[in-house]
């Protein structure tokens, strides 16, 4: 792996794409466009407030557009942007070592809070 150094502004960024729900709104939107209510319900947990903070990071940092779709009523939609679908092999990368590793995350937790209880 090659030496990385990154700046405040480097690491601003991947705080940003690594938070609690970036890489899940992202994997969404990869498969396509969704309006709001439907990354709602992709992502049942998630807050109103929290998924517009999200949804505005993402916007503010090129991954992420929003489009006016000219329906009766009108309707908002997001998309995934060229730059953010580079993002698309490591996102659902990250998501699938997740669920692959999950069992054993939670093992190693188990262990080190039963270590910390004995101390």
């Amino acid at each position: 792996m090659p030496d990385v150094k990154l700046d405040g502004d480097g690491r601003d960024l991947l705080d940003q794409l690594f938070d609690k729900w970036s890489l899940l709104v992202l994997a969404a939107l990869c498969d396509r466009p969704r309006r709001f209510n439907e990354l709602r319900q992709y992502m049942p947990a998630v807050t109103p407030k929290s998924l517009t903070a999200c949804l505005r990071r993402l916007e503010r940092n090129g991954m992420v557009e929003r489009a006016v779709v000219s329906t009766d009523p009108v309707a908002i939609e997001y998309r995934i942007t060229p730059l953010g679908r580079t993002l698309r092999s490591p996102v659902h990368a990250i998501l699938e070592w997740a669920v692959d590793h999950l069992d054993v995350v939670e093992a190693a937790r188990c262990h080190y809070d039963e270590r910390r209880v004995d101390t």
